[in-house]
């Protein structure tokens, strides 16, 4: 008999039927017309990172290839395409609220009118839009700016973002932030030491010439689809995928891709030709691993190295002398297999390094992607084209929402610009990331917080303290599409104002969005779906207008978007073109990025080695380590689905181990037990079996937060989501 939360028919394949009956499904029930009118304008997509739509049209990317379209994007429209939210749900309480599911949630409908709840109220009340604006000025100029914080999501558009940092900071504080410190901050900090610039050094053109491509940490058949069709397209050609990731996900196994007949009906491509399994946390010591067999087979360009690197004597120096016992132990995997990757890196001559959130979401994030850039300066494969680094970006504009300021401290010539063109002078004090601004409401130094999109309680590690610091938080303003589980919990003492925003394909006049490949797109909006909605630029111009009705910029000017860009062109190095885009709608890649000739953006134009030290694997009191992962029915917070079909789970209150561990502890799948962490406890969780390394366990976000600390990486103030010290309990039979 079938136990609870376990599917025995377990998909071995990726994509294939299974997701076009479920884009049909979701077509049918959001109706043909709004969907067709949706995917068809021109406006970007709103899922991930990785781009598509704006002005060649809504299911096509910057290479013109059509049709260009997956799950994500499907369903992220069928959130936004829904009814309004009914009045009357707001004569219930937030504890009648806080019964329901996040999927629940999220399907509740669209909101469509600003909301308020007392600070002595449990139920939301309907709030004009005059009173609400001057609600929220009023609080805002009632308290000193350092106490308050503005933080953004990344599905806002790049014009929101530089609104919403420009009105911060002549408010006063530089207390601006975002999410990407809860993913790929470690990214931006990592790659900024080795070569000057944070994100991809390649076009989406470049990953179409790779004859290599490593995916790391990464599960792009659930969170990144339309990759899964580029790292097909390096199969069909002849060149090799190398997948390193603790779990076995079956859609980087094989996976059937939608778009192409061939891969349908043969039951899936083959997508990883080697699929390496390390132990979670140890991504350092197998990185350290791979480099030491190239080196020790000279497999190294000591031409590129002499000309366009620095540190290289010190770097071979630590590789040299970490013992290959130390690299075998910490990963569990064999000598001769991290060799075997060396030895497929050795014969590429066009590599592409692509990682997620499984190097970044670690104690020592930044070092992880320092080591991955070292792996590429070995053998050349920076500065020419068709090979380099690409971050696999979450959520479609997180990249932009960075490139624009959003962030608690400015560079020094965005700042000297923005001083230069307003005549003003920007406040000195350091800004605090996004944790650390949640820390200082937990402490109580918080009185007024703008969260501009997104979930910042379940986005944060430590539940209980997210909603305590947010309930700690006297007045907090969400501008938003939907409810979610944040504007429910963390708010049982304080007050919080809902104001309802356009979707981006609703904005009243276009917008722009940001790339992983730092592509940037036009939004044209102009869909009218709600009939009480506002634009988030203009929600901000009004709060700057009516906070500082002195100040020397022109707010009012900024609810026109071409405005924003104008300025942003004349601040923000590289995005000089975005000056005229809403006229001629050339959409553009950002200057100075992309490195297709070896020369960096450091003071010697060279690129710098990194030397890391192997982390302590010190696991006593909590043997195991647990990644929290996200499923494929869901993208960031937001849960489409209950079940995981590419895993086989039917429950997201589950953990997923692989066959030693279930042997060590006596269990089989459908038991119940308990996950215990130094900071909380997960009860009653369904065993599902997964392919995983003997000691490495899984569990879904966010409702493992609950066993996540604050502990962080200490150079990006990323926590460490992905490597949780944890025990099994077995619950009593």
């Amino acid at each position: 008999m079938r136990k609870a939360g376990v599917d025995e028919r377990v998909n071995i394949v990726g994509g294939g039927p299974k997701k076009v009956l479920y884009t049909l499904k979701t077509l049918n029930r959001i109706g043909l017309l709004d969907s067709a009118k949706a995917l068809k304008s021109h406006n970007a997509c709103k899922a991930c990172g990785l781009g598509m739509g704006g002005q060649r049209g809504g299911m096509t990317n910057e290479l013109d290839e059509f049709p260009s379209v997956c799950n994500k994007s499907i369903q992220a429209q069928s959130t936004d395409i829904q009814p309004p939210i009914p009045a009357e749900l707001f004569t219930h309480t937030l504890a009648e609220f806080n019964e329901l599911s996040d999927h629940e949630l999220e399907h509740l409908g669209r909101l469509d009118t600003p909301v308020f709840k007392a600070a002595g109220d449990n139920c939301y009340r309907p709030i004009s839009w005059d009173d609400a604006m001057a609600l929220a000025a009023q609080r805002f100029g009632a308290t000193s700016p350092e106490r308050s914080f503005f933080y953004s999501s990344g599905r806002s558009s790049n014009e929101a973002g530089f609104v919403l940092q420009l009105l911060a900071r002549l408010y006063g504080t530089n207390n601006v932030n975002n999410c990407s410190y809860y993913c790929h901050q470690a990214t931006g900090v990592g790659l900024g030491n080795v070569l000057g610039s944070g994100t991809a050094t390649i076009t989406l053109e470049d990953l179409g010439g790779a004859d290599l491509v490593f995916v790391i940490g990464a599960n792009p058949a659930s969170n990144h689809p339309r990759f899964v069709h580029q790292l097909k397209n390096c199969r069909d050609r002849g060149g090799q995928v190398v997948v390193i990731n603790p779990a076995k996900e079956p859609g980087l196994v094989r996976f059937a891709v939608p778009k192409s007949p061939k891969s349908m009906i043969s039951g899936g491509t083959w997508i990883a030709s080697r699929y390496l399994q390390p132990n979670i946390g140890s991504d350092l010591a197998l990185l350290k691993g791979i480099a030491k067999a190239l080196l020790e087979a000279g497999a190294i360009n000591t031409d590129f190295i002499a000309a366009h690197t620095d540190n290289f004597a010190a770097y071979r120096a630590d590789i040299e002398q970490t013992p290959w016992g130390d690299i075998t132990a910490a990963t569990g995997l064999a000598q001769a297999e991290i060799a075997a990757v060396a030895d497929d890196y050795s014969r590429a001559e066009h590599a592409v390094f692509a990682w997620g959130m499984g190097i970044t979401h670690h104690l020592n994030g930044v070092d992880n992607v320092e080591a991955i850039a070292n792996l590429a300066l070995l053998r050349g494969m920076l500065g020419k084209p068709a090979a380099g680094l690409l971050p696999l970006r979450g959520h479609s504009n997180v990249q932009g929402i960075g490139t624009i300021g959003v962030k608690p401290v400015l560079a020094a010539d965005v700042l000297a610009a923005i001083e230069r063109e307003w005549q003003v002078a920007l406040p000195e004090a350091p800004g605090l990331d996004t944790l650390a601004c949640l820390e200082a409401a937990d402490a109580g130094d918080m009185d007024c917080a703008l969260q501009l999109g997104g979930n910042l309680y379940a986005a944060t590690p430590n539940a209980e303290f997210a909603r305590r610091a947010l309930d700690n938080v006297g007045f907090k303003m969400y501008l938003t599409t939907t409810l979610n589980r944040g504007h429910v919990c963390g708010m049982e003492h304080s007050e919080a104002l809902i104001l309802p925003v356009a979707a981006r394909d609703e904005e009243p006049e276009p917008t722009t969005q940001e790339s992983m490949f730092n592509y940037v797109r036009l939004s044209d909006g102009g869909i009218k779906r709600l009939r009480n909605v506002r634009s988030e630029v203009a929600i901000l111009a009004e709060l700057g207008e009516r906070l500082m009705p002195r100040s020397p910029v022109n707010f009012s000017a900024f609810k026109q978007h071409a405005k924003v860009r104008a300025a942003i062109a004349a601040t923000v190095p590289g995005m000089q073109a975005l000056a005229d885009i809403d006229q001629n709608q050339q959409e553009f890649t950002v200057s100075g990025r992309i490195f297709h000739a070896p020369s960096f953006n450091t003071p010697s134009g060279k690129a710098g080695f990194k030397v890391h030290q192997l982390p302590s694997t010190m696991l006593e009191r909590y043997p195991h380590r647990l990644a929290s992962i996200r499923s494929e029915g869901q993208f960031n917070s937001i849960i489409y689905e209950q079940a995981d079909s590419y895993r086989g789970t039917t429950t997201r209150w589950c953990v997923l181990m692989g066959k030693d561990d279930l042997r060590e502890h006596q269990l089989t799948p459908g038991d119940l037990v308990s996950l215990v962490s130094a900071c909380g406890r997960m009860d009653a969780l369904t065993v599902c079996e997964f392919d995983l390394p003997a000691g490495s366990l899984l569990a879904y976000y966010p409702e493992a937060n609950r066993l996540i600390g604050t502990e962080r990486d200490p150079r990006s103030q990323t926590p460490a989501f992905k490597s949780v010290p944890v025990r099994i309990e077995r619950a009593p039979r």
